[in-house]
């Protein structure tokens, strides 16, 4: 079990060396009290010379006890208030009890134990023994508890904004000092609320004057405080606790001091008025309740001048409550300090004390008089703590921390003086100034910094989403009006801090819960506190709610040049905080402008603008908030890293720069920039680099392609260096181009949207614009074909063509298997790989040498050493070896270390954050509020710290761990194992709640956690083979046993929230290894999760499918007819199940999901073929499948199994028509989309077991395996048009690969046209001559005309082929017919009634209106078949294009492009990309160009006679206004497709 969750007296040894680790002694210590089997008892009994016999040194002595005793104090606390939870209901209730009625105590002669009223409690304050018990025990919950001490208000201060914090104590009670200094007396007064106001001003006089005769006696200052606990013997309280008093009437207290009349003789009262000071109410705050409260003290002031040669006797008052008057003694006393006590002086020292009255007349004398003169204060260098406040300790300020601004009202002097907030990282900005965006802090900081607004409650939404905050909030600093916007035109006011109380403090309270558990991590920021102006409630509120959630003020600082703001702010924070340790964090009385000085001397960099270059040849300046306006880029100015400042940085930093980049770290600009400058060593250039520069400059030359985006592609090897060559081509090219890295957290649309900018800025000729370079790394092609595709439609927008691209993507992603992609696209793409060539092995020793020479730690270039050995697989095992050795296998940082190997091993670019590591080795958990008590690095082993690196880049916030090389952490993951396997060791991690429940960089920790379980590999990621389960589930297959990967999947399962798609994974694996039971229960899990998913439900008809597929392949002879029946049933469960996938599919509106269908045709054919085999359906002589066909589509059932088969018979005999409606699905899906590039769904949903790479190739195999069963000559009918001899037709033709629109258009991709053309003829003989005699069913007709199209294209001279006008007869069904018909069906009408040059010379009405019809139903079909889906993951396919001639002639098929295209497959995409294939002349000569115009960014063209809206291909294309264009026409099945569109500059021109 935990320690955290035992008491410390149930610890064992291994307990407590847990807890001692998270302590931060050194590790040998630890080694050595678990040796002496120190448990928890026996921790609880340490001390100091036990622990000096075994070793320890003091320092760690004293961290030792210190945590020790913290802990038993929690523990003790944490019980009490458990206890107190259990038997008291209402807290408040209890605090009320304890405060009110506490039993005051003492007598009216002793100073430290007389409270208010004590002589006569029992009948003044009468309460019931219940009330009092419950007192008691309220009182007895705190007696251990340590408070914290308070400074008494200063002497005859009447500073209003003074507070005491209820339950801090102030210093013990006390005598005389030097006579200037007060001597302090405490009286709780704690019955004084349920006084009348008679008894309350007897007894209050009586201790006041008490206490001021004494000092005046003995000519000493003082304060009676009222309200303060004196009591010792009632353990329940501390003495000096402040709880104070309900105080009902002010003047009571003033009136009380009536007395003095009363009570000195007469020639006395008027000093005794002069010496007694008015009572001073100072205000007692607490958070824990409402409940107004005071301390009332009383100042005595006996000055010389007064009291000289005078004694000071006092009659006291008492009441009587028989006559309910106060009663004077009937004697007077004469009283003096004794200590901390008011005696009176005795009878027989009264006249040694008289005459020693002129000593203390003297003495008082002269303290008055050294106490006139005022020593001078030493000030503090203000200048020195505002640097190590601001920069966390640090010498110099960086980039590694962000602030939070915390201010109010900033005056317009100030606003001269706060040019340093423009310098700083700003994360957000409370300001509580209404009117700060018309002439405060917000008016000024905008000119300088692109900024989000927002009210605290809009604030909360944006940060508080499921997801991961948005990065925008990291690159654009957010400022939070907290209490309204004067110039807000909305309903977002100003209002009183009452008001602001009970409105908005609990969204700033959630804002600053989010932020501090979410969003920054602990030790990441420093919120300041800049006092501009008088205080408010609501500022304080701020600090006390970061006070809370940063445990502490070790990141919190306040900036005050006004005292009398700070003061006030102190007063109230103290609540939370000491006075004495806000001083501590507090910069007090620095004039701003000294402040603002200060910081910008010690900024990094100068304030000096940055510069791009221009197309001039020259440079133009890039303001900061122009930057930032494009927030998704990291921009590479020309001038990058000029404005650092030399002088601030020392070599430690340089240093430490140069060894993250050669310990695996990213190379930074800074790294370039020092070694340009000679600050540091070389950074060697591998020979790829230079491979990469000579693309470039080709691609910018031209290269033959007038590309607008081109493509630099650079495939590595992990540690390879990829990143660093992309780096170092940027670097290069900065001066000449523009250049930045994308931020790939932000949407494609923005990005281009920010690139675009980028290019135009500052330039006045666009179109001589330079291209822009752009590096985008560790991408996803869903992403990278977005941006692409945003970036050519934004080009295309400007008519503009230049022989340069406008922007050049660099990209740049790490891959197992470089030079495989390499090849696939040779004239674009550089491989990088761990090999090195014989001049950079050179080039690498060297290098290695005097890096050697210059650090002594190996573990500085550790990952630069495998580099040098081209991470040979036997050096990187011996490094790892001999790192390991001694190194503890059972200790947390190790287990840690395994941890992450396991991660980086298996899932590519994976981390576990910093905030993740410190969590699981306990760091933090028990360390001092005050002062940073740790450091991460310090608490790992030195094995460990060689092994990792930690990583912080530019874009993220949170740093992370990661181990230098996947290759190292496979080696360990080997070395380590010992005797737990990777499943064990996968199945403990889902274990560490630790991990999992901490809060930063949860998402992607469980992000990594998934891809870990469900990620597969895939070549055109570049792995190394496509992978049907994760890398990590095959591994443990392979290593272990399928039965472990089954296990550690379910705990993943159980403790990842029961996840449906871990239940989906477990059913794969199942059906994998032909466990078809357990595979079923896991798919029935899965769906009961998510029973609507598509993707599950077609999981779930796999594992019938694969069920049925095992025993069909295990079947014998002997089966009986019972496990015939099981196994047709499993077929007939796994179609219902793809149908039912179908079915979700269609209601799903984000994805098209097409492999329910897929599924259901490969399942049914086996399924014939299977039933083809059964000695029931014997075969004709001819060797066809007679019987089963007459089985299959007519009532005819044998004999054998009419009874055993019974309930299949109806199911069986409607799997033709079945996979028919199947195999059309798949022919329409095909006949609208591209289908060069599988669009697939996440990893977890995609369950496509064999990859269908081409459809169409895959349709019109699977159709001629559906007709081979269903054709039998013996059933055709004479009549040659019987409803059997239809469908043996209909068979005959899916035999011969036609019968549906993607199987004929099929044959026009066919390298050899006459053996598709001969096919063609073949199929058209099955059709009857007559056609439109014998009257087609809605589809025959459909691919009877397809069939004619797709002969006239490949010949056209075929004796086969019908004329126009015949095919338009024809086809004018599908325009008069009032049913639906399918998409292809009005896609063949636009094509036959397009108009043409011999047929349709005349205007037609009737032709346009057939036309129009055509193609809003096209468009109709097409939205409804699109769904929410973007256009980019299912591109739109064009088949046919619009060519010279007449007839069918004029009917151009894409392939005919194709073919008229030189180059590889790739660059025949990139020139349909870009748009450079209506470059080429014979492509020009082949289609006809036609004439339109544009109207509000809309395409039009004249049919017959009537205008028709046109799609354009890009939308962007369509040029603004109204303007006459010509364009190539395309046909699709969305409808009429403008090509290559271009504004008519003649008018005059006609259609050529």
């Amino acid at each position: 079990m935990d320690y955290k969750t035992l008491p410390v007296s149930e610890w064992v040894e291994n307990h407590v060396k847990c807890w001692l680790e998270s302590t931060g002694i050194k590790k040998e210590y630890v080694d050595k009290l678990y040796a002496e089997e120190v448990t928890g008892p026996a921790l609880m009994e340490l001390d100091e010379s036990f622990l000096k016999d075994i070793g320890m040194k003091k320092g760690q002595i004293q961290i030792l006890i210190r945590k020790r005793n913290e802990l038993l104090r929690r523990q003790d606390n944490a019980q009490q208030a458990e206890d107190s939870s259990s038997k008291t209901p209402d807290r408040r209730d209890a605090e009320t009890a304890r405060a009110s009625n506490a039993p005051a105590q003492g007598t009216a002669s002793g100073g430290s134990s007389g409270a208010v009223g004590t002589t006569s409690s029992e009948s003044t304050a009468p309460t019931s023994g219940k009330k009092q018990k419950r007192s008691k025990k309220s009182q007895l919950q705190r007696a251990d508890e340590v408070l914290e001490v308070r400074n008494c208000r200063p002497f005859r201060s009447q500073d209003t904004d003074f507070k005491y914090v209820k339950d801090t104590v102030l210093a013990p009670e006390s005598g005389v000092s030097d006579l200037i200094i007060p001597c302090h007396e405490y009286k709780s007064c704690d019955t004084a609320a349920e006084l009348n106001k008679h008894q309350l001003q007897s007894k209050f006089a009586s201790e006041v004057i008490r206490f001021a005769s004494a000092c005046m006696n003995i000519r000493t200052n003082g304060t009676i405080h009222f309200g303060v606990m004196d009591s010792v013997e009632d353990k329940g309280w501390k003495h000096g606790q402040i709880v104070g008093i309900k105080v009902k009437n002010r003047e009571d207290f003033v009136d009380a001091l009536d007395y003095i009349e009363k009570c000195f003789c007469d020639n006395l009262q008027e000093i005794a008025r002069k010496c007694i000071h008015p009572p001073v109410f100072v205000e007692v705050i607490s958070r824990d309740s409402q409940e107004q409260r005071f301390v009332v003290e009383v100042d005595i002031e006996p000055t010389f001048s007064l009291v000289k040669k005078k004694c000071f006797e006092v009659f006291l008052p008492k009441y009587n409550e028989s006559s309910q008057k106060a009663i004077l003694t009937k004697e007077p006393a004469l009283y003096q300090r004794l200590g901390a006590k008011s005696e009176p002086v005795q009878r027989s020292k009264l006249a040694a004390f008289i005459q020693a009255m002129p000593d203390r007349d003297a003495q008082r004398q002269r303290a008055e008089l050294s106490s006139t003169q005022v020593p001078t204060e030493i000030p503090q260098d203000l200048g020195r703590k505002l640097s190590i406040l601001l920069n966390d300790g640090k010498s110099y300020m960086d980039d590694s921390l962000r602030y939070i601004l915390v201010t109010n009202r900033c005056e317009q002097d100030n606003l001269n003086n706060i040019d340093f907030l423009m310098h700083l990282n700003i994360f957000c900005v409370f300001d509580f100034d209404e009117h700060s965006n018309v002439s405060g802090l917000y008016s000024k900081y905008k000119e300088h910094h692109e900024t989000s607004s927002y009210f605290l409650q809009d604030f909360f939404k944006e940060i508080k989403t499921d997801n991961s905050p948005s990065q925008k909030l990291f690159d654009q600093t957010s400022w939070i009006f907290c209490n309204g916007r004067s110039d807000f035109l909305g309903d977002e006011k100003a209002c009183d801090e009452n008001t602001w109380i009970r409105t908005k403090k609990k969204y700033l309270k959630k804002v600053i819960t989010c932020i501090c558990e979410e969003i920054l991590p602990e030790r990441s920021f420093i919120v300041l506190f800049l006092l501009l102006s008088p205080v408010q409630k609501p500022l304080v509120d701020t600090f006390q709610e970061f006070y809370t959630e940063m445990n502490g003020m070790e990141y919190i600082i306040c900036i005050a040049e006004s005292r009398e703001n700070y003061r006030k702010w102190a007063n109230l924070a103290q609540e939370s905080c000491s006075i004495e340790t806000l001083e501590q964090c507090s910069i007090v009385g620095m004039k701003l402008s000294h402040v603002d000085a200060t910081i910008q001397s010690m900024l990094p960099s100068t304030a000096q603008p940055r510069h791009m270059p221009a197309s001039t040849g020259g440079v133009c300046t890039l303001p900061l908030r122009e930057e930032e306006k494009l927030y998704s880029l990291e921009i590479l100015c020309a001038d990058q890293c000029d404005e650092i400042k030399l002088n601030l940085w020392t070599e430690k930093q340089k240093q430490e720069i140069e060894q993250n980049f050669y310990r695996g770290g990213k190379i930074m600009w800074e790294n370039l920039w020092l070694a340009d400058n000679k600050l540091c060593g070389d950074i060697i250039e591998r020979e790829a680099c230079a491979e990469a520069s000579k693309l470039l400059d080709g691609i910018l030359r031209g290269g033959g392609h007038n590309y607008s985006v081109a493509k630099l592609k650079i495939f590595h090897h992990p540690g390879s260096g990829g990143s660093t060559i992309a780096r170092q081509v940027l670097w290069k090219s900065r001066k000449r181009f523009r250049c930045a890295v994308i931020k790939t957290s932000y949407s494609p649309s923005t990005v281009c949207n920010h690139v675009l900018a980028l290019r135009d800025y500052e330039e006045k000729e666009i179109t001589h614009c330079f291209p822009v370079l752009l590096l985008i790394e560790d991408y996803d092609d869903e992403y990278f074909e977005e941006l692409q595709s945003e970036l050519i439609e934004a080009v295309a927008t400007r008519k503009m063509n230049t022989s340069r691209p406008y922007f050049i993507l660099i990209c740049c992603r790490r891959c197992n298997d470089p030079e495989r992609l390499c090849k696939a696209s040779p004239l674009d793409t550089v491989a990088v790989t761990h090999k090195l060539t014989e001049s950079e092995k050179n080039l690498f020793n060297n290098k290695l040498v005097k890096l050697q020479q210059k650090y002594d730690e190996p573990e500085f270039i550790l990952t630069f050493v495998l580099m040098c050995e081209e991470f040979n697989k036997t050096y990187v095992s011996d490094m790892v070896e001999h790192i390991l050795q001694g190194i503890d296998p059972s200790s947390r940082d190790t287990c840690l270390m395994r941890y992450i190997a396991l991660l980086n091993c298996y899932v590519p670019n994976s981390y576990l954050s910093l905030s993740h590591c410190e969590a699981f080795l306990g760091l933090g958990a028990y360390t001092e509020i005050k002062a940073r008590a740790y450091d991460f690095k310090h608490h790992l082993s030195e094995q460990v710290r060689m092994i990792f690196i930690e990583l912080r880049e530019s874009t993220t916030y949170i740093s992370s761990i990661r181990i230098i090389h996947c290759l190292v952490a496979k080696e360990i993951l080997h070395q380590l194992s010992g005797n737990q396997s990777l499943s064990q060791l996968a199945t403990t991690l889902l274990q560490e709640k630790m991990l999992f429940e901490n809060r930063f960089g949860r998402e992607e920790f469980i992000k990594f956690i998934r891809h870990l379980f469900i990620r597969r590999d895939k070549r055109s990621r570049g792995d190394n083979t496509d992978t049907l389960f994760s890398p990590f589930i095959e591994h443990v297959c392979e290593a272990e046993d399928c039965e472990k990967a089954i296990a550690v999947l379910k705990a993943a399962y159980e403790l990842l929230g029961k996840d449906p798609f871990f239940a989906q994974q477990l059913a794969r694996l199942n059906y994998s290894n032909e466990k078809f039971e357990d595979a079923k229960y896991w798919a029935q899990v899965a769906k009961s999760h998510l029973p609507t998913d598509s993707f599950i439900l077609d999981t779930e008809g796999q594992v019938y499918r694969r069920w049925f597929s095992f025993t069909v392949d295990k079947m014998t002879e002997e089966d009986t007819p019972e496990r015939i029946t099981e196994k047709i049933l499993l077929a007939l469960k796994a179609m219902k199940c793809f149908r039912a996938a179908q079915q979700a599919a269609k209601a799903e509106r984000e994805s098209m999901n097409n492999a329910g269908y897929f599924g259901e045709v490969e399942v049914g054919c086996r399924l014939l073929r299977f039933l083809s085999t059964l000695p029931v359906f014997h075969r004709s002589p001819e060797g066809e499948h007679t019987e089963l066909v007459k089985y299959l589509t007519t009532d005819y059932i044998p004999e054998d199994i009419k009874r055993t088969w019974g309930r299949l018979h109806s199911r069986l005999k409607g799997l033709r028509q079945n996979l028919y409606n199947a195999l059309e699905w798949i022919s329409e899906e095909l006949s609208y989309f591209q289908t060069d590039k599988n669009q697939e769904k996440d990893d977890e949903n995609d369950d496509k077991e064999e990859q269908i790479h081409n459809p169409r190739k895959w349709l019109r195999k699977q159709s001629a395996v559906y007709a081979k069963f269903f054709v039998s000559a013996s059933l055709t009918d004479d009549s040659n048009n019987g409803p059997d001899t239809q469908l043996m037709r209909r068979m005959s033709i899916y035999g011969s690969g036609g019968g549906n629109v993607t199987n004929i258009l099929s044959f026009l991709t066919d390298k050899k046209e006459n053996r598709s053309a001969e096919k063609l003829e073949r199929i058209l003989s099955f059709y009857p001559e007559n056609p439109s005699r014998n009257k087609l069913e809605d589809n025959d007709l459909i691919n009877f005309i397809l069939c004619h199209i797709t002969l006239a294209c490949l010949a056209p001279g075929s004796a086969k082929l019908l004329p126009l006008p015949t095919l338009r007869e024809l086809s004018l069904r599908f325009f008069k017919g009032k049913r639906q018909f399918p998409a292809s069906a009005y896609f063949l009408l636009t094509l036959l009634y397009w108009p043409d040059e011999a047929l349709d010379k005349e205007p037609n009405p009737d032709k346009d209106e057939i036309l129009t019809s055509a193609l809003q139903t096209l468009k109709r079909l097409y939205d409804i078949k699109m769904k929410d889906v973007p256009t980019r993951k299912k591109r739109i396919y064009t088949h046919f294009f619009l060519g010279k001639g007449y007839g069918l002639s004029k009917i151009v098929h894409k392939t005919k492009i194709d073919k008229l295209m030189v180059g590889s497959l790739d660059e025949r995409r990139m020139k349909w990309l870009h748009g450079t294939v209506w470059n080429i002349f014979k492509i020009r000569d082949n289609l006809k160009r036609v004439s339109g115009w544009t109207q509000d960014r809309n395409i039009f063209i004249r049919g017959h006679g009537k205008e028709l809206r046109i799609l354009p291909l890009h939308h962007e294309s369509v040029p603004a206004g109204s303007e006459n264009v010509t364009f190539y026409l395309g046909f699709s099945f969305n409808g009429l497709v403008a090509f290559n569109i271009e504004v008519e500059n003649d008018p005059a021109t006609k259609r050529t």
